[in-house]
């Protein structure tokens, strides 16, 4: 097992590795910006270390800053949470060659899987369902019209790199095709340093299902289920559970088995998450791979009883899949988490401000997890997710009640919350009944509107 672990991330990520590292009796190492100075995250800590300004590019994505950190406090491993430099294959590669161990799937499948053409031409070839797509952007505007007319309009414009929704604008026609592809290689150069783009086909209104998997050094693959996180805005997740509602078991298993069998064939390892879009007249499609800790790990962990963190750690170090986990999981009941947001609630723009009231629900059955603390401050250079609320029951329906009493009781003033928002969906017919899609966010909204209006 590990001596020391830095963990290279901040608020509520952090503060979720660094108490996984604390039950496994590894010593940690935290890092911070001038602006997280007095984060709670850092008491959890042995030690801590500031990196830099408060802006990500300054601290949390300023490589040389972290690593000279690894190297000072004598840390064996590094573990990147979420988001910032999870992904990266280069600073994963620095990690190693500063002598420590990168807690994730080796650098080659954080590249392999980073770039989202090469990721799917890889997937195809190993005989992974797919929607129809194009190769990375090159040609003329006519030559990109034309294979978008091949693929069928309308088409979804993507960074070949990034995720989280960034730079990812649909098209209806040729003349918004051209519009959508000048913003969206302008939002990936911004967010991900690569303007590159492709072409995808848009389905109306699918459901976004993912499969979470862990994987040994040693050829082992099992997959841990799947997640439904089809309530979306602007193509990030708000709402997402475990397990997926109203669908046949049967076929979210056989897909679950087929995502297992590829993924072993190819050697991954460590931790992973396979998204695919689900549409009922084309099945499953695959969407991407996440070479990392997701969001939305812990619905998982509530149906499994698993630590999906430590399990991560163990395998880095080098255990087998079969001494982190049982040789059998069944889903324990259900479990529902929503990610609060401080935005406005209508619109969705970030809304940060002191936190002069912050008191986070509890009760049975639910789980906060949060970076934030009454007194503190949500600042704009990060992103806007104060807390995730998660809630499990014996079923669905007790799981959905759970989680609205606990958003209803959960006491925030100085900033906005998307909460009146996500109330609105948990109280929503058609999200009841389990007939959830990535528009059903808009949906209600409309449907919000127009008993306003009445």
């Amino acid at each position: 097992m590990f001596n020391k672990v830095v963990v290279a991330n901040r608020g509520a990520v952090a503060a979720r590795v660094l108490r996984a590292l604390n039950r496994l009796g590894i010593r940690s190492v935290a890092v911070y910006s001038e602006a997280d100075r007095n984060a709670p995250y850092l008491a959890l800590a042995g030690e801590t270390h500031c990196i830099g300004p408060a802006e990500p590019k300054a601290s949390y994505l300023n490589q040389q800053a972290i690593l000279d950190v690894v190297r000072r406090a004598g840390a064996d491993a590094l573990h990147p949470g979420y988001g910032f430099l999870s992904e990266n294959h280069h600073f994963a590669r620095e990690v190693q060659a500063a002598g420590a161990t990168f807690i994730g799937p080796s650098p080659r499948w954080l590249e392999a899987m980073g770039h989202k053409t090469r990721a799917r031409d890889l997937m195809v070839e190993h005989g992974m369902p797919m929607c129809s797509s194009t190769p990375v952007l090159t040609g003329t505007s006519e030559q990109v019209v034309a294979q978008a007319e091949a693929i069928g309009f309308p088409v979804l414009v993507k960074p070949a790199n990034g995720g989280g929704g960034i730079g990812m604008l649909p098209a209806y026609s040729s003349a918004e095709l051209t519009t959508a592809l000048e913003r969206a290689r302008s939002l990936a150069a911004r967010s991900f340093g690569d303007s590159e783009v492709y072409l995808e086909r848009l389905l109306q209104k699918p459901r976004h299902i993912e499969f979470q998997v862990l994987a040994d050094r040693h050829g082992a693959v099992r997959h841990i289920f799947e997640r439904d996180c089809s309530v979306q805005r602007r193509h990030q997740k708000v709402i997402e559970e475990a397990g997926a509602p109203a669908l046949a078991r049967s076929e979210v298993d056989a897909t679950a088995v087929r995502i297992e069998k590829i993924l072993a064939s190819i050697g991954y390892d460590n931790i992973g998450t396979v998204e695919m879009l689900y549409d009922s007249d084309v099945g499953f499609s695959f969407l991407e791979m996440n070479t990392r800790l997701q969001v939305e790990h812990a619905v998982t962990e509530e149906v499994t009883g698993l630590d999906l963190v430590a399990s991560q750690v163990r395998l880095a170090a080098g255990s087998r899949l079969g001494d982190v986990i049982p040789d059998s999981l069944v889903l324990d009941g259900h479990a529902v988490e929503a990610r609060v947001y401080a935005e406005d609630p209508r619109r969705f723009l970030p809304s940060p401000g002191p936190l002069k009231v912050f008191r986070p629900p509890a009760g049975e059955g639910i789980r906060v997890e949060t970076g934030y603390a009454e007194g503190g401050a949500v600042t704009p250079f990060y992103d806007p997710m104060i807390a995730k609320v998660i809630a499990h029951g014996p079923t669905r329906d007790v799981a959905l009640d759970r989680l609205a009493g606990a958003l209803g009781d959960f006491a925030v003033e100085g900033v906005k919350t998307n909460i009146p928002f996500v109330l609105a969906v948990l109280s929503d017919e058609a999200f009841r009944a389990g007939r959830v899609h990535t528009s059903l966010a808009a949906d209600v909204l409309a449907r919000t509107d127009k008993r306003a209006a009445a």
